[in-house]
C-alpha cells in the first residue's frame, strides 16, 4: 500500500500551530508546549510560529504564543459574508424583547455549533464567546437546526452526543434528545433548560439558507435561568421566531399559491 504523503506540510503544520492556540484557551504557549501539541521539532515549530507572528496570526506575549489579531478579522470577513449576520444586528436592536438580551447567531459544523454574532443587550455577562463551539444536541441554537434536517441525518448527529453530558441536566438518552427535536419542531423555537450551562437557559429559532450553499444558522437568546419562567420563554420563542422570518430572504418567498 502507498503511504499517503501531506502535499503541503509546512501549511499542516502552521495549521496545527493555530488549532493547538485556539485548545488553549487564550492561555499563552511556549515553543516547547506547542512543539509537543503538534509532534514535530521545536526548531520547525520557531521557523512556523515566526512566519505567523509576521502575518499577525499569532501573537508573542512573555515567553509564548497565543493567537493573533489576524485570526478575529478572518472570523470577522467569514461571518460577514453571509446577509443574515450582516442584518442581524438591526434585527435585534429594533425588536423590544430581544434589544434587552444576549442574542446570538451560530451556524452548523456537526456535531457543533459555532458562535459567529453577538449582541450585547444587558450587562451580565451570559451566552458563548464568538467562535466557541456546543454540541449540537444540548444548546438551543443546536436543537434549532437540527429541526430542519431529515431524521436521519438527526439520528445520526444523536448517535455522535457527548458520552460526558455538559450539566446534571443535560439529556441523556437518544429518547430525550428526539423529545427536544420534536417539541422545538411543535413550537417553532427550541428550548435548552441549563444543559450546555447550569444557570443558563437558551431559546432558539432556525434561519432559512439566504441562498443556495449557505450553512445552516439558528438565532438564540440567552436567559438566567432564575429569570426563564414559562411565560419568557414563551415571549422570547414568539420575538426569535419572529426575527427569524424578517431575516429569511424576501425573494426567496413565493406568494401563497404559487408553484
Amino acid at each position: 500500500m502507498t503511504e499517503s504523503r501531506d502535499p503541503s506540510p509546512a501549511v499542516s503544520r502552521a495549521l496545527g500551530i493555530l488549532s493547538a492556540l485556539e485548545a488553549s484557551g487564550g492561555v499563552p504557549q511556549s515553543l516547547s508546549e506547542i512543539a509537543r501539541s503538534v509532534g514535530i521539532a521545536k526548531s520547525s515549530t520557531s521557523n512556523i510560529c515566526a512566519a505567523l507572528e509576521r502575518e499577525r496570526m499569532i501573537h508573542r506575549i512573555g515567553g509564548g504564543y497565543r493567537l493573533g489579531m489576524r485570526t478575529a478579522e478572518l472570523g470577522g470577513a467569514f461571518a460577514a459574508q453571509f446577509n443574515q449576520v450582516r442584518e442581524f444586528f438591526e434585527v435585534v436592536e429594533t425588536d423590544p424583547v430581544l434589544d434587552t438580551q444576549v442574542v446570538q447567531i451560530a451556524t452548523f459544523d456537526a456535531p457543533d455549533a459555532i458562535y459567529l454574532a453577538r449582541h450585547e443587550g444587558r450587562a451580565e455577562r451570559l451566552g458563548t464567546p464568538l467562535g466557541s463551539r456546543l454540541p449540537l444536541v444540548y444548546c438551543a441554537v443546536g436543537t434549532a437546526m437540527l429541526t430542519t434536517l431529515r431524521d436521519e441525518e438527526v439520528d445520526a448527529l444523536i448517535a455522535e452526543a457527548p458520552e460526558s453530558p455538559r450539566t446534571p441536566r443535560s439529556a441523556r438518552s437518544a429518547e430525550e434528545l428526539w423529545a427536544k427535536v420534536h417539541r422545538a419542531r411543535e413550537h417553532g423555537y427550541a428550548v435548552d433548560l441549563g444543559e450546555s450551562f447550569e444557570g443558563i437557559h437558551g431559546v432558539a429559532a432556525a434561519l432559512e439558507p439566504w441562498q443556495p450553499g449557505d450553512p445552516l444558522m439558528a438565532i438564540g437568546v440567552a436567559l438566567p435561568a432564575r429569570e426563564a419562567d414559562d411565560e419568557l420563554i414563551a415571549e422570547v420563542g414568539r420575538a426569535v421566531i419572529a426575527a427569524a422570518e424578517r431575516l429569511t430572504n424576501p425573494l426567496s418567498r413565493r406568494p401563497d399559491g404559487a408553484a
